[in-house]
């Protein structure tokens, strides 16, 4: 037996196969992506007896068969790793489902242990399931588990390490008779396969022909690259597809799926169940669902329940946010003091701790945030929102999987559009998952907010509030709608159908939060932040590079030295403060001369005969192409390019009286530039995930589509609205 074992968690969502990861492994764990896909890799480890046990949690599925990429990672990783056993997870709730599954780890040979989980559910039910009897009916040990309680796990470690002890003479493939009409076109399949060693050294032959009669997209590929081998294999199957459609109004894909749920139903019905009595939790689950998924109650408690979170993530979330924020400015302090003035003070300050420091203050939000998803998931209520979104997503060609990456994006102002459209990843179909990726960048993240806080409040006063909330129900309609428009034209295809399971309802335990937690905030802060730092300094560089000319400086040191020249020997503090008030007004015509020989400066004038259709001056066009790279920039860009020195979101409000002073600025240019803000280009850190997940080709569509489609309606509302709206 080999020193480092191998062990795979597999099983069904929603088993609680995760929950028995955390308490088989506890912190030991690490969390990445499977090479050339976007479904999360977990491993993790336990020391028994000194041997070193590495445990690999399978992604969640319902099957072998290869729909999605989650059926697709679990299969390839058994079949190329070849671990030592396989711990099929199981929902005792719904034992019939959840053997499915089983039954097909059963049919590739691979040694496997059954767990039991959530049996003080079954417990509570009345119901009691004999585990030995159903051990000896289907060859596998079975062990009772409880994985948010630890219950069990110990018991289950001794005997997968038993098993494998056992199991070492190779696998031993179970072999079901799928009727008349199967069993003879699968045995002659069979024999071609192995006469021919096709896939053989890899997987059994058996296995491979039901693989092809299940419509097996990998498989088929590999048959059709084989050459004559496929050909004869697709005919068989052309054959008996044929045949079954005409005898059974069927196709072999359903007939095997029935004969598989058949041998499963004969198990359990030898005397696996006891009943004791009729209280079933899924009863409770039910009743429940008749308000939280009713037709007109079912939304609005969601909407509830949403707002709620959001609340709740910015009220707590507020006193840990104050306290990065506050540790981020005591820096700038002691980097100014520590550091004297110049272009070394000016790339710290200006460039790291502040491009840094404005991206990790939202990590408490960020935290708080995934601290109420994971609930919402945990406790299967995520399951019942996918469910009720379904009907009204499917319309505009989406999927009712699809409103969790727009929630968490910002379908309410405030989340963030990386772990949105990382949450596409649980979309199966890739075209509903393209359509949601490239429409999740519309929704109004956190980085958008302080934009339209700043605008609303010093344009619309008492509105404020109003025009925020339009602008999270114009976000949503545009995604739609856009959403529509791409599904009926660059990626058309048909919907596929809305399969999930509604789990009962269960409290969540509190160490399996924790983790969830942690693991999503820290890939955002390491990924966002490293992103960000680079692309500070960049947008600093650009800012400040190339600096003025020294006779441009000279002759604004030449005024500041006129000012000082005319102050008195015993000034008074009102002279000293018109003093003051003049040089800082030319040292704001000197910062305001300088950006505008900067590069930014250059590049945004140059802008401005096209921008000005919207109403955009070259210093909005600074701070709107410094949003590309990242949204958080956008009100510090304003405040400097408009000769104020650099303006957190916080001091937004001096920022917002000279903009209203300013006479370019009114309440249509304020419109114009809270629609394109909310409709362009999403940020780079965000183009990044969207790449990861599909292709850099669909992540710089996303770019240039929605950056047209946002100069588009700003300038169609600034230009109608100047001709029948006065400002």
């Amino acid at each position: 037996m080999k020193k480092t074992l191998s062990i795979a968690l597999a099983g069904n969502p929603n088993a609680g196969k995760t929950t028995m990861f955390n308490a088989l492994t506890g912190a030991r764990q690490s969390v990445g992506n499977y090479p050339g896909v976007t479904v999360e890799k977990r491993e993790g480890y336990l020391h028994v007896n000194g041997r070193k046990i590495n445990i690999v949690d399978l992604p969640g599925t319902y099957s072998l068969t290869a729909y999605s990429q989650e059926e697709l990672v679990a299969r390839d990783y058994l079949i190329n790793e070849r671990p030592q056993l396989v711990i099929d997870i199981i929902d005792a709730n719904s034992l019939e489902r959840n053997l499915y599954l089983a039954v097909q780890f059963m049919e590739m040979g691979i040694p496997m242990v059954l767990a039991l989980n959530m049996m003080d559910e079954v417990r509570k039910s009345g119901k009691k399931i004999d585990t030995r009897k159903l051990s000896q009916l289907l060859g596998v040990p079975v062990v009772e588990t409880v994985a948010r309680s630890g219950e069990g796990k110990q018991a289950l470690i001794e005997i997968a390490l038993a098993e494998i002890r056992e199991q070492e003479d190779g696998w031993r493939p179970l072999e079901i008779s799928y009727g008349p009409d199967i069993d003879p076109v699968l045995q002659e399949m069979t024999a071609l396969i192995q006469n021919a060693g096709f896939l053989t050294d890899t997987y059994p032959s058996r296995w491979l022909a039901l693989k092809y009669l299940e419509g097996d997209v990998q498989i088929k590929s590999l048959g059709t690259s084989a050459g004559e081998i496929g050909s004869a294999l697709e005919d068989m199957v052309q054959r008996v597809t044929e045949h079954c459609r005409v005898t059974l109004d069927s196709i072999p894909e359903a007939i095997i799926a029935d004969y598989r749920y058949g041998y499963i139903a004969s198990v359990t019905k030898q005397g696996v169940f006891i009943q004791r009595g009729h209280q079933e939790r899924i009863h409770l689950s039910d009743k429940i669902d008749r308000i939280l998924t009713h037709r007109f109650t079912g939304p609005l408690l969601m909407i509830g329940v949403l707002y709620g979170m959001f609340v709740a993530t910015f009220t707590v979330g507020e006193i840990p946010m104050g306290w990065f924020e506050a540790f981020f400015t005591w820096l700038s302090e002691k980097t100014m003091e520590a550091i004297p003035p110049g272009l070394l003070q000016s790339l710290l300050v200006d460039g790291v701790i502040a491009g840094v420091g404005g991206v990790l203050g939202f990590v408490p939000l960020i935290m708080v945030m995934f601290l109420g998803i994971a609930f919402l998931e945990d406790s299967g209520y995520m399951a019942r929102m996918a469910y009720m979104m379904d009907r009204v997503l499917r319309i505009f060609g989406l999927h009712g999987c699809s409103v969790m990456p727009f929630i968490v994006a910002g379908g309410i102002p405030g989340g963030c559009a990386v772990p949105g459209v990382m949450g596409a990843r649980t979309l199966r179909s890739p075209k509903e998952k393209l359509a949601t990726l490239l429409t999740v960048p519309f929704m109004p993240c956190g980085a958008k907010v302080p934009v339209f806080l700043l605008l609303g409040a010093a344009f619309f006063e008492e509105s404020a509030a109003t025009v925020l909330f339009w602008i999270t129900i114009g976000s949503w309609a545009t995604a739609l709608v856009v959403a529509w428009v791409l599904r009926n034209t660059v990626i058309r295809g048909e919907a596929t159908p809305f399969v999930m399971e509604l789990p009962p309802y269960r409290l969540p335990t509190f160490k399996g939060l924790c983790i969830h937690t942690w693991e999503r905030a820290w890939q955002y802060a390491k990924k966002a932040g490293t992103v960000i730092l680079a692309i500070s300094i960049l947008i600093w560089s650009c800012m400040t590079f190339p600096t003025l000319p020294r006779e441009q400086s000279q002759a604004f040191e030449m005024q500041r030295t006129a000012v000082l020249s005319r102050t008195p020997e015993n000034p008074d503090a009102e002279i000293i403060r018109q003093i003051d008030n003049e040089i800082l007004a030319i040292d704001n015509r000197e910062a305001e001369a300088a950006l505008r020989h900067s590069y930014a400066g250059r590049l945004g004038t140059a802008l401005e005969s096209f921008t000005r259709l919207a109403g955009f001056d070259w210093r909005t066009n600074i701070a709107l192409l410094g949003g590309f790279a990242a949204k958080e920039v956008i009100v510090s860009t304003l405040g400097t390019a408009y000769a104020m020195g650099d303006v957190a979101p916080d001091s937004s409000e001096s920022l917002g009286n000279r903009l209203r002073r300013d006479p370019h600025w009114n309440r249509l240019t304020a419109l114009s530039m809270i629609i394109f803000v909310m409709l362009y280009a999403p940020c780079f850190v965000t183009v990044v995930a969207m790449a990861r997940e599909s292709s850099w080709k669909w992540a710089l569509f996303s770019v240039i589509y929605t950056t047209l489609t946002a100069f588009a309606v700003s300038t169609a509302v600034y230009q109608i609205g100047g001709r029948f709206f006065s400002p």
